[in-house]
């Protein structure tokens, strides 16, 4: 026990001169308390969010051949990361350069900014104010009503940036255009890897690929994308998801993916491609919202991912794609839908499942599944098909109807529509009916893990709706005790079909005023949900991984060819 000094000096006199006991002013200076540890920086945090998960896969069986296509295509992804940097945050190297603390900056290079992604795009960087909502898609002082009444007949277009004239008038400005050299490499490698391939029709569409990056025409890329049934490798890239554009939604954002197919897996998904039709028929919506019919030429397969790219790498990373988004793609051949298996057996096991052992009940424990987990990734994407794409009034897409919340509509319907879909080919007999429990528990976990991502991810969103829509259906309750939630399957799927009707009727409805109003009340987290998600962080649970990859991770630096 540490003595305070008067305690001393009254000993000290206690016992007198003859016990030798120096004066006060001479008494052996006292140890100092070790000083409080200091309060971890706002970078150590966000970067505890994180698990580091190596991207590798066997490539035993690829031979030379194939590995220099490979590092071809590793290449061309990376480009995208030089692409997606100037859309989302403009200059790069200016940035770095103002942040000297490496955690800070590995921050930064994380999220392509200096705006946290898992945490709302909060700034983390001295000097840095709020994210802009477009991005570097549109100048920060535009309005939405001086974009309206812009007369620029490609405004809205996926591929275009909105800049000013000397006159201060707006124009636009093709993606092919303002980033030409990026995109110069990027076909060049493209180009390079198209004879390397084994597949033809792979081959053929790498070269089509390279013409539309520099043209902004995607649409024959994509109708051959989707002809394409028996190449093993694959790989995603170009300007793809309108997430970053919280203006309007308009504008796409370059990512890149490089996947090895999976075959055993992909062959045992190959049967529920039938089902499509029939599934959407039978959607619980009335008919007007479900007439469109969507291509035959629908696909789901699994891959293994290898790199990721630009989009694709910030924030909550993808584990399943749905693709292409042209919605007359979509509509004349369907789309295919790529399960990414490792890396959603990663996030499985190192997120959902430790996740389910703090806050799903302890009796329900046994219904966290791997392959419950699998069926609602891939029934999402499958549900990312179906519904509606056009609005019933002519107001055009449902993305430009529904604008800026366009993407976290989509997503959650495709969610909850996934469930449905799982449900209806239960009942069919196609699924294991015995399992739907695992399916539902499962699906409830998810809800938790993904809430985490915040409201600046059209996933989190969506999905914070739908855990209170949920909610206050009953389809969960929570033990005001443990702090463990149970589900309620009756109650489970009443909600399913009541917001799966309520979301499919907003999109085709175009109701902009529908989609904002739900998103305002109920695209929120609740304190007592937020006590919960702490509860996770104080488990020291990671909200996301993150990648080692790479060249040299796979091995590829060595047959990786110098691009012309």
């Amino acid at each position: 026990m540490r003595l305070h000094p008067l305690t001393i000096i009254v000993s000290c006199l206690l016992a007198g001169s003859l016990a030798g006991c120096k004066p006060a002013a001479e008494a052996p200076a006292q140890a100092t308390a070790p000083a409080a540890p200091a309060e971890p920086s706002y970078a150590s945090q966000s970067l505890a969010k994180f698990v580091s998960v190596p991207l590798t896969a066997d490539l035993s069986g690829y031979d030379a051949q194939d590995k220099q296509m490979l590092a071809l295509l590793v290449q061309a992804c990376d480009v995208m990361n030089t692409l997606y940097w100037q859309q989302l945050t403009g200059d790069k190297a200016a940035l770095l350069a103002r942040v000297t603390d490496p955690e800070t900056r590995r921050l930064v290079e994380l999220n392509y900014g200096a705006w946290d992604r898992l945490n709302d795009d909060k700034p983390f960087v001295d000097g840095i104010g709020p994210r802009p909502p477009g991005a570097t898609f549109y100048p920060t002082d535009m309005s939405k009503e001086e974009f309206e009444a812009a007369d620029l007949a490609d405004k809205k277009s996926w591929y275009t940036l909105l800049r000013r004239d000397s006159a201060g008038k707006l124009i636009t400005v093709p993606f092919h255009e303002a980033y030409k050299d990026d995109l110069a490499k990027a076909a060049v490698l493209l180009r390079q890897a198209a004879p390397l391939s084994k597949d033809k029709g792979f081959g053929n569409y790498l070269n089509m690929r390279a013409d539309a990056l520099l043209s902004d025409n995607f649409q024959p890329s994509d109708l051959a994308w989707m002809d394409m049934k028996n190449n093993s490798v694959d790989i995603v890239i170009g300007p793809i998801e309108t997430y970053e554009d919280q203006v309007f939604g308009y504008k796409a954002s370059y990512e890149g993916l490089v996947l090895l197919k999976d075959l055993a897996w992909s062959e045992r998904l190959a049967k529920f491609a039938k089902f499509l039709p029939e599934l959407q028929r039978g959607l619980p919506v009335p008919a007007k919202y479900k007439a469109e019919k969507p291509g035959s030429a629908a696909d789901l397969n699994a891959y293994n991912a290898i790199f990721y790219a630009g989009d694709a790498n910030i924030g909550a990373k993808t584990i399943a794609i749905n693709l292409p988004n042209d919605e007359e793609v979509q509509l004349r051949k369907g789309s295919r839908r790529l399960q990414l298996e490792n890396v959603m057996q990663a996030k499985f096991d190192k997120i959902l499942l430790p996740i389910a052992q703090v806050l799903i009940a302890e009796d329900q424990l046994p219904n966290i599944t791997f392959d419950a987990f699998f069926e609602g990734t891939m029934f999402h994407e499958v549900a990312h098909g179906l519904g509606i794409k056009n609005t019933l009034d002519g107001k055009g897409t449902v993305t430009q109807a529904l604008q800026e919340y366009a993407s976290s509509f989509e997503e959650g319907k495709a969610e909850v529509l996934g469930l449905y879909l799982i449900t209806a080919l239960s009942e069919k007999g196609a699924l294991d009916k015995s399992k739907l429990m695992d399916d539902y528990v499962t699906f409830l976990a998810s809800m938790l893990r993904s809430v985490r991502f915040g409201a600046a991810d059209a996933h989190g969103k969506a999905n914070m709706v739908r855990f209170h829509f949920f909610e206050q259906m009953g389809a969960f309750n929570r033990d005001a005790t443990t702090g463990r939630y149970r589900v309620d399957f009756d109650k489970m799927r009443a909600a399913m079909n009541a917001l799966s009707e309520k979301l499919l009727t907003i999109q085709g409805d175009g109701d902009y005023a529908a989609a904002k109003q739900l998103t305002d009340t109920t695209g929120v987290i609740s304190p007592e949900l937020a006590a919960d998600l702490k509860r996770l962080e104080t488990a020291k649970i990671p909200v996301d991984i993150t990648f080692e990859q790479g060249l040299g991770v796979l091995g590829l630096q060595e047959v990786a060819p110098a691009a012309n």
